[in-house]
């Protein structure tokens, strides 16, 4: 059977199938993989396991709706720093990480230092954030922000590429 070494762990065809089968259902039981899977519920367990203590398997998270929870304004800001290095970027890292809005921060390259994803309730609550917090933190020299109309796709699942056979 054809393998695939990832960090250390190698990966065969049942591990990718398991791992397509729980981005589709994380709350999937071992006893309802093994109707996807051709393999036992127990070697379904093991493998499970062993894909978490490798770090594959982050964790499980449940999927919300922010249009029925009152959230309704999805933003992203193109973020340019005044100054670089080590310790702003440190410094930046920790702010962001306390502002519960912004729910994805990459640093970039190109014209902005870093891209975030933005949701809250509605436009004048991201004019307030926008203002009142990301544009009062000290490393921020620019904001450029553009607000979604319409979310058209939003998936988290992986595009898995098992190994070939």
């Amino acid at each position: 059977m054809e393998m695939q070494k990832m960090r250390g762990i190698e990966l065969d065809r049942y591990d990718y199938q398991i791992l397509e089968a729980l981005q589709k259902d994380a709350r999937a039981t071992h006893q309802k993989l093994a109707q996807e899977v051709p393999l036992s519920a127990s070697q379904i367990g093991r493998r499970i396991q062993r894909l978490e203590e490798a770090g594959i398997i982050q964790g499980y998270h449940i999927a919300l709706r922010p249009d029925l929870l009152d959230l309704s304004v999805t933003a992203f800001a193109n973020v340019s720093l005044e100054r670089h290095g080590e310790a702003s970027i440190r410094e930046f890292a920790a702010a962001i990480s306390d502002l519960p809005e912004v729910l994805e921060c990459y640093a970039v390259a190109g014209e902005a230092d870093y891209w975030l994803r933005i949701v809250v309730q509605d436009l004048p609550s991201l004019s307030r954030f926008v203002m009142n917090k990301l544009m009062t933190l000290s490393l921020v020299r620019s904001v450029k922000s553009t607000v979604a109309l319409e979310p058209i796709k939003h998936t988290t699942r992986l595009p898995l590429q098992p190994p070939a056979r």
